[in-house]
């Protein structure tokens, strides 16, 4: 696929005006996430989109994340040259890095403690990390090369490991088109036929070669946004593929509550999360698509104060996800410790909802009006 907009002078590019759209949805996602990983909360199992159809939170939060670190990749690359914006995304993923490992500690001193000092035995062993406890400078150093990934630290892995080959994807977009994305391409089928997996000391929850393939695509729409105007064009077959696809993965999930639908084995291998199955990437794709051609990108519902708070939580959603990884463990555990409470499972998930987007709302107003906040 040849490509014809390096043989002009490079135009230069503005800055474009933020997009509403992706702060709501970015906080919507880290919301379901923490309602996806408060196992136990009626939340969870109902409440988030992701319990009704084949795409998970996770997956298309990374798709999304690809999108605007390309967008940004692109605009500094025109204006400062594709080395500075190389070091610019890398000095990002040193920092994703530094938050990785201070996040695997802090949880793994949480899970520790709760092993000792809660009645719940086997805590440690259940989230897979009895490494930390029997060998805590090999846990470390398996965390710092992002091989050992136990329960709950096995998202920002694959951010870093996508982020680390995010510059040398883009300098191959800007020369052979969409073909650069061939080897990512590879890299996810040859995971989903069994040729090989990441390298990681134990399974992981989200295996990175899958799941780069969704960063990458992800970057591949968000350079085309800002360089032609739109990521993608409206058409009406392709409006009605993306609900069918939708439509058909909210009847196979319904057929699994009353038994029927395609069987686990068959599902898994089509719509597994661990590797990003093939269902799963088209549904998430589908998702995007009719959210980027019939979502407005500023409509008047998107200033409400529900559609607000959520797009606080979006615009920090990095601190939000850490912080909401610590409060659903602490919905898990307190469902666990008091069975049969309840009021205890709606407490537990207002509040930890509530306390998300209440430190969102405060870095918010801290960001905007710094001098107030004081």
């Amino acid at each position: 696929m040849a490509r014809t907009d390096l043989a002009a002078p490079p135009r230069p590019l503005a800055r474009p005006s933020r997009d509403l759209r992706l702060d709501v949805l970015r906080g919507w996602l880290q919301v379901s996430i923490f309602g996806a990983h408060a196992v136990g909360s009626a939340f969870g199992a109902y409440g988030i989109h992701a319990v009704w159809g084949l795409s998970d939170s996770s997956g298309q939060f990374l798709f999304l994340s690809g999108f605007v670190l390309a967008s940004v990749f692109t605009l500094k690359a025109r204006r400062d040259g594709e080395a500075a914006a190389a070091q610019d995304t890398w000095r990002r993923a040193a920092r994703l890095w530094v938050k990785h490992m201070a996040l695997f500690l802090l949880f793994g001193v949480m899970v520790l403690w709760a092993e000792q000092a809660l009645p719940l035995p086997g805590e440690v062993e259940r989230l897979s990390w009895g490494l930390l406890a029997t060998d805590p400078l090999t846990a470390l150093w398996g965390a710092a090369a992002l091989l050992y990934l136990p329960n709950y630290i096995d998202v920002l892995p694959v951010f870093i490991l996508a982020m680390l080959a995010l510059p040398g994807v883009l300098w191959l977009v800007a020369r052979w088109g969409a073909w650069a994305l061939l080897p990512s391409a590879v890299l996810w089928a040859g995971v989903q036929v069994g040729a090989w997996q990441y390298w990681g000391w134990m399974p992981v929850g989200l295996d990175p070669l899958a799941w780069q393939f969704a960063f990458m695509l992800g970057a591949w729409f968000g350079r085309r946004a800002l360089l032609e105007g739109a990521a993608v064009r409206r058409h009406g077959w392709m409006i009605a593929l993306s609900v069918l696809i939708i439509v058909l993965g909210f009847v196979q999930r319904l057929g699994e509550g009353f038994g029927g639908g395609l069987d686990v084995e068959t599902i898994w291998t089509l719509a597994g999360k661990t590797h990003l199955g093939p269902l799963a990437l088209l549904h998430g794709l589908a998702i995007a698509y009719l959210v980027a051609v019939l979502v407005p990108r500023d409509a008047r519902w998107m200033h409400g104060a529900v559609a607000q708070a959520l797009a606080a939580v979006g615009r920090h959603s990095l601190d939000v996800f850490c912080i909401g990884l610590f409060l659903s463990w602490i919905v898990t555990a307190g469902l666990r410790l008091y069975p049969g409470v309840w009021w205890l499972d709606p407490a537990l998930t207002l509040a930890g909802i509530a306390v998300l987007v209440g430190f969102a709302l405060a870095v918010e107003r801290r960001r905007l009006c710094p001098a107030a906040a004081r």
